[in-house]
């Protein structure tokens, strides 16, 4: 869970290639589009260094176990459930082992609660009344404390932590 694996031997926090390829072997009759959550030290949320070692790697090794087993080259989708807080290196890494889907909502409503918070730190002289700011003691605040205001600062964060994802990823002028 990336706090607390005390007393779970470290075999049992990853995915082994025998276990991906049964998963495989299990849905491959029933389409050929699928992904698999292959666990790789991959865990949701962001937790301090250490606690968590992840290992992309180890879908690489997945994928060769699959490919010799079925003739096929990268035969394997996977998804990589969390993934906020990796680094562009290991993200790059379980793409070309066959990732095809990251999650990062972790990473996103962090973007999103931090554009908040730079809003409310940067205007909160503007934030403590509805009249009265460092402009004059008879000046409307209104325009500072309109919650779309702090939430389109939300957004704009967002966006930006959404661009970095799409070039961790290598989607941007894919199509």
């Amino acid at each position: 869970d990336g706090v607390d694996n005390s007393g779970v031997s470290k075999e049992k926090l990853y995915s082994t290639p025998e276990d991906v390829f049964a998963v495989y072997e299990g849905l491959q009759p029933i389409s050929e589009r699928f992904m698999i959550a292959a666990a790789f030290g991959n865990v949701h949320g962001v937790y301090k260094p250490g606690n968590v070692k992840l290992r992309p790697e180890l879908l690489q090794e997945c994928q060769t176990y699959a490919e010799a087993k079925t003739g096929v080259t990268k035969p394997l989708f996977f998804v990589f459930h969390g993934g906020s807080g990796s680094s562009t290196e290991d993200i790059q890494y379980a793409i070309k082992a066959g990732v095809i889907k990251m999650n990062i909502d972790t990473d996103t409503q962090w973007a999103f609660w931090d554009g908040m918070n730079k809003y409310q730190k940067k205007n909160v002289d503007y934030l403590q009344a509805q009249i009265g700011n460092p402009q004059g003691p008879e000046k409307p605040n209104k325009k500072y404390y309109d919650p779309r205001m702090a939430l389109r600062s939300g957004e704009e964060e967002m966006a930006a932590r959404l661009v970095k994802a799409m070039q961790d990823l290598n989607c941007i002028d894919r199509l």
